[in-house]
């Protein structure tokens, strides 16, 4: 079991490189494909070994080898959250069917992240080709009908755009696109969940900045990394956390 945690990881981290890689040059607007990873100061084509997930900017020293700019640590906290999720969503869906959308809805969810970290957008380029593919695989896997994911699709978009209103544009449209991939994922009753606790995560995380002095009362803070948590925890856990509401009251 370890060489498979090993292996996941080593995997998560490859491809929390290639995630960095699809954030900035999605909201660049460019070809993820061309041209190849190069330095965005000096422009100097990167090699593999400057490469590694994480290993490379601990090596280099969050410096370009080449023109010795400074390397944004997100790079490799992009990576080691990707790889970290993976493993986590991994080790509790464990090996079958439910993998798939569970996945699907992991790399959403750290793609938006990264986007929305960077210059707080979620960009409809990623989340709505998810949706669609989570909608397929909710076809034919889930513990609950069909019509229970669509319902729940419905509900987070429904939800969050009831929220962009009433807020005047405190809730981005991406946000609400974002909830409806989660909600065909989660269901409605663990959409609902995954909000409450997402906007609990992003209060105290909103207190934190203001109070160190990160950010000011009124500056905008971006909500991906709050949903990133809310939801994986509501995945994961959600209907333990329902039986047990459920039991206390």
């Amino acid at each position: 079991m370890l060489i498979i945690d090993i292996f996941i990881i080593i995997f998560g981290l490859i491809l929390g490189s290639f995630f960095n890689v699809v954030a900035i040059r999605l909201l660049n607007k460019e070809s993820i494909v061309f041209p190849p990873s190069h330095c965005i100061y000096c422009k100097h084509q990167l090699h593999a070994f400057d490469l590694i997930p994480v290993f490379s900017y601990i090596f280099l020293k969050g410096k370009c080898r080449y023109c010795k700019s400074p390397v944004s640590l997100l790079y490799a906290l992009g990576e080691l959250l990707t790889a970290v999720s993976i493993l986590f969503v991994y080790k509790n869906v464990g090996v079958n069917l439910e993998l798939i959308p569970a996945l699907l809805l992991t790399i959403l969810l750290v793609i938006s992240v990264l986007t929305d970290i960077r210059e707080q957008l979620i960009l409809d380029i990623v989340t709505l080709p998810m949706v669609g593919l989570l909608i397929i695989s909710r076809l034919f896997i889930g513990t609950e009908p069909f019509l229970y994911y669509l319902i729940g699709g419905a509900a987070g978009f429904l939800l969050l755009l009831f929220l962009a209103i009433v807020s005047k544009g405190g809730m981005g449209g991406g946000d609400i696109k974002l909830y409806a991939a989660i909600g065909v994922a989660l269901g409605p009753l663990l959409t609902v969940m995954s909000l409450v606790l997402a906007s609990f995560v992003g209060a105290i995380a909103g207190i934190f900045l203001m109070m160190t002095g990160r950010v000011k009362k009124g500056q905008p803070i971006a909500f991906g990394p709050s949903i990133f948590i809310g939801t994986l925890v509501a995945y994961v856990y959600g209907n333990e956390i329902l039986d047990w509401y459920i039991s206390f009251w």
